[in-house]
């Protein structure tokens, strides 16, 4: 199998099990009991925090010439840190949330889609495509940092 279609099968897989648990309210117990605790949730909220750090992290090779040589190698751990987030969101919250919870999960998992579908799977040569793809990614990926630092805002405030 081709790797970018590995990306393909593995993102789908993570995502519809993730959905498949929220819709048949399917719960490893122990798991749920552990994100009830405050200090777990935190604590699991940092390595959902650094994982969307690290995603960050190919664009800034991309824009400073001294890192460019690296982003060949970080489009690849970027790719399969991507298709494997929904494990990392599972492990921090089992459920969607309600109201900007609720926006926040499916900002993420749209933008997980849409990263996991990308362009060495629509392998179109277009400029539009690459340019509309390439913004709505970045531009969701925005509005999740965003939201992530209201969230810990939050969580903080009201500790």
């Amino acid at each position: 199998m081709k790797k970018s279609y590995s990306f393909l099968v593995i993102g789908f897989i993570t995502l519809i099990l993730y959905i498949l648990q929220y819709t048949l309210n399917l719960k490893w117990q122990w798991l749920y009991d552990l994100q009830l605790d405050e200090d777990y949730k935190r604590w699991s909220g940092v390595v959902v925090g650094v994982f969307i750090l690290f995603q960050w992290i190919l664009t800034v090779t991309r824009v400073f010439k001294k890192l460019k040589k690296y982003a060949m190698q970080f489009t690849t751990w970027h790719k399969w840190i991507g298709v494997i987030s929904p494990l990392f969101f599972y492990a921090h919250a089992m459920e969607f949330g309600y109201g900007y919870l609720a926006l926040l999960s499916y900002i993420f998992f749209i933008n997980m889609i849409l990263g996991t579908i990308n362009l060495d799977i629509l392998k179109s040569q277009k400029n539009w495509i690459f340019q509309s793809w390439m913004i709505t990614h970045v531009a969701l990926s925005i509005v999740i940092t965003f939201i992530v630092v209201f969230h810990i805002g939050v969580v903080f405030y009201y500790e």
